[in-house]
């Protein structure tokens, strides 16, 4: 069990079971909603099922698989189709699914009726480690990342890395990029280990999960409206957002999934700490080298870096008018609320271009 406060926690395997069980027992919700996409449905939804002890109303809702669904148009879908199934204020809500459904399935349930319990269920690494813990629920505005949104904690987090199994090595590797920023901005020796992890088994992973999720949870639990410190887990996110916007909308590019944008932006914001914060140029070196190993190259244009910048304006960090970057004085020490001008983020994309 992670150390989050009761509401939100986070179980593991066996445990978690138990703990939705005994949770479902008490309550007695009137009907459990389980949302899934069509990955999750096929892959995941029997396995999960086969867990439920006792007898409950179940209704399995579906939605398209992918970020271009996360939108208000499914949201409204599902209501309806809870409405229409009877779901009343003591229905509950299990997302079983990537961050899209986390996210999504958060959303719908914290406003239907003013809000239905939920429970998350994460079955990507990507999903593990950062979308389902924390409690942001949201939605996309077009192609303008989570602008629709509120902060209410799931229930419980049940993290299963079984569902591991049905991942393609590209959603593992999406996974691993979220990793990656818990060591950079909190703990050196854990992006020591994390760093050399490009071959993950699923062995090595359970431990590497908890510790992630420990790491997200401890800064959560100490700023959960994202005050102050909460902001520190948006590290490579500013620039990365935008690129992975930018590319959804672009016709002519590659749809980058989330980690492999805030890969890319990553390696940018660790520039942007040499010129701003004194980053040390040796370790910028080595995380470059670490993330392009694993993740290759993309290539932008000047014109879309420009793009790039323009949608960067939309970011949710920014306050009255300014873009605010988190960078790293050290690794395991960010600084929040920096101001980058867009002359060095340019300077940014050319490092990451010759790199």
């Amino acid at each position: 069990m992670s150390n989050t406060a009761a509401k939100g926690t986070v179980y593991y395997k066996n445990e978690a079971y138990r703990q939705l069980n005994t949770y479902l027992k008490n309550q007695a919700p009137s009907k459990i909603f389980i949302l899934v996409d069509q990955n999750t449905h096929r892959d995941c939804l029997n396995l999960f099922a086969q867990q439920i002890s006792g007898s409950h109303t179940i209704e399995i809702l579906e939605i398209e698989a992918g970020e271009a669904h996360k939108n208000l148009d499914t949201c409204n879908q599902l209501w309806k189709a809870m409405s229409e199934l009877d779901g009343d204020r003591k229905s509950l809500m299990i997302n079983l699914g990537g961050g899209v459904v986390t996210d999504l399935g958060g959303f719908v349930a914290s406003c239907f009726k003013r809000g239905i319990n939920y429970i998350n269920v994460p079955t990507s690494l990507l999903a593990m480690v950062d979308a389902s813990v924390g409690g942001k629920t949201g939605v996309d505005l077009g192609n303008l990342k989570n602008q629709i949104g509120v902060i209410n904690h799931s229930e419980m987090v049940i993290i299963d890395s079984g569902f591991l199994n049905t991942l393609p090595a590209s959603e593992m590797r999406s996974g691993l990029a979220e990793i990656l920023k818990h060591g950079l901005i909190s703990d050196e020796n854990y992006w020591g280990k994390v760093s050399s992890l490009k071959d993950l088994s699923l062995e090595d992973l359970d431990e590497i999960i908890e510790e992630s999720v420990d790491i997200k949870a401890g800064v959560v639990i100490q700023d959960p409206q994202e005050n102050g410190l909460r902001k520190t887990l948006n590290y490579g996110h500013t620039l990365g957002h935008a690129i992975e916007s930018y590319c959804l909308e672009s016709p002519e590019r590659i749809t980058l999934l989330h980690g492999e944008a805030i890969a890319v932006g990553m390696i940018l914001a660790s520039y942007l700490s040499v010129e701003l914060q004194s980053f040390p140029k040796e370790k910028l070196k080595k995380i470059t080298s670490v993330v392009i190993d694993i993740y290759g190259k993309q290539e932008f244009s000047k014109k879309e870096i420009s793009s790039i910048i323009e949608l960067m304006k939309h970011d949710k960090k920014n306050e009255f008018g300014k873009i605010n970057f988190v960078l790293l004085k050290d690794i395991g020490k960010p600084v929040i609320d920096c101001l980058v001008p867009n002359e060095l983020i340019k300077e940014a994309f050319d490092f990451y271009a010759k790199s």
